[in-house]
């Protein structure tokens, strides 16, 4: 395999639903995306269910998928996969819970990020809030709204039933919050975080100089530490992750490979996409495998921001795709796959299970590799329905890579 080059670049909840207000288009319909459409008109188009039938539609889900890793097996929770990449040890007995840094007003999530706050106000925030730490409960900052809480030596056999508080903006949290075993002791934190919170003076001096209106955490998606073959014991294959997010590179740690941190890589609209295709080429050059991940389309498509999520397509497209394709050029055997994970229309402001377009452009020996019954000239959900491919399946995606 050290020949052959993968490469895997993930646009974050880019799929989405026919509007109105874009003539009955998606926004990936309407993006200027002339190198998605390279892709699509000389290589592989399809759909792929990336998020099996019954199951969540979270990044989580659908990525392990992208990776070629069935979530029905191998799927234990978000959480640990994001606590592998910060390096936080997990015992058999440990649960990790995401933590998210978010705002509630009124009793109503107003937003799932705190409205982007950014790390360093982030960290802060987790450090005034580790007040509530014991032998059971440790805090862990991540990037941004991201951070990790870990219940050491978790006494109940289930794991509380807990909601992604991007599901709920705009609604009240008393339905949504956690149920079940240990579900009393995650809402008794919460409470006491928030009000450390409001209460702190530090972090009111913090808000006036950094992005953010943070009021509270949201404790979610618990599970623990999953037990996964390398994708070097399953295929041969060994390289990088490229990511703002640590859930990317969590569940590249687990499957194997090492992430590659990009400066100025923020999961949002202003993120760093040449550093990105840069870290993508330098990582080709010295393995034969790498995913690089982009957060901002998800995240404007949770904003409902049909501007922001043009801009991002197109930005990713533009600064990341067509970047990545000018320096595969100097390379004569490899495949290339584009797709989102999931989609995350802007009408619903969250993730659906919805199957997603994919586009896979082979290289061998210096000659595109052309697979499409059809002619397909634009890369789109509506496009991509019109090849008759579609893979049930999306863990078995990373098989037509190899073939």
């Amino acid at each position: 395999m050290s020949e052959k080059k993968i490469i895997i670049l993930v646009g974050d909840g880019m799929a989405d639903y026919p509007m109105e207000s874009l003539g009955g288009r998606t926004v990936l319909e309407v993006a200027q995306t002339p190198n998605m459409d390279f892709i699509a008109r000389n290589g592989t188009v399809g759909l792929v269910r990336t998020v099996p039938e019954g199951m969540s539609p979270g990044s989580d889900t659908a990525n392990l998928s992208i990776f070629g890793y069935n979530p029905k097996k191998y799927y234990t929770g978000r959480a640990p996969l994001e606590a592998l990449n910060l390096g936080i040890n997990l015992a058999p007995q440990d649960v990790a819970f995401r933590t998210n840094v978010v705002t509630i007003e009124n009793q109503v999530m107003q937003d799932f990020s705190a409205h982007h706050i950014d790390s360093e106000f982030a960290k802060a925030l987790i450090d005034e809030i580790s007040v509530l730490c014991s032998d059971s409960f440790e805090f862990y900052p991540g990037v941004s709204y991201r951070n990790i809480l870990v219940w050491r030596n978790y006494p109940y056999e289930n794991i509380p039933h807990t909601t992604p508080p991007h599901d709920i903006q705009g609604k009240e949290i008393a339905r949504y919050l956690p149920t079940g075993d240990g579900s009393q002791e995650l809402i008794a934190l919460m409470n006491r975080a928030q009000k450390i919170i409001v209460e702190s003076k530090r972090l009111k001096e913090l808000k006036k100089k950094h992005k953010g209106n943070p009021t509270g955490i949201w404790l979610w998606g618990g599970g623990r530490k999953p037990r996964i073959h390398t994708l070097a014991e399953r295929f041969g294959l060994f390289g990088y992750t490229v990511a703002a997010v640590d859930l990317i590179h969590g569940i590249g740690r687990a499957v194997g490979l090492s992430p590659m941190k990009v400066e100025g890589a923020t999961g949002y609209l202003d993120t760093n996409y040449e550093g990105k295709a840069d870290a993508v080429l330098e990582a080709v050059a010295n393995s034969n495998f790498v995913l690089c991940h982009v957060e901002s389309p998800d995240e404007s498509g949770h904003e409902g921001n049909v501007g922001h999520k043009i801009k991002a397509i197109e930005d990713f497209d533009a600064r990341l795709v067509g970047r990545v394709l000018r320096g595969l050029e100097l390379f004569h055997d490899w495949s290339l796959l584009v797709l989102p994970d999931h989609p995350t229309p802007i009408t619903l402001r969250t993730h659906t299970a919805d199957p997603v377009p994919f586009a896979i452009l082979k290289k061998r020996d210096g000659k595109f590799v052309q697979n499409n019954q059809i002619c397909v000239d634009k890369f789109s959900e509506k496009h991509a329905s019109q090849t008759g491919i579609f893979i049930e399946q999306g863990s078995e995606l990373i098989e037509w890579l190899l073939r």
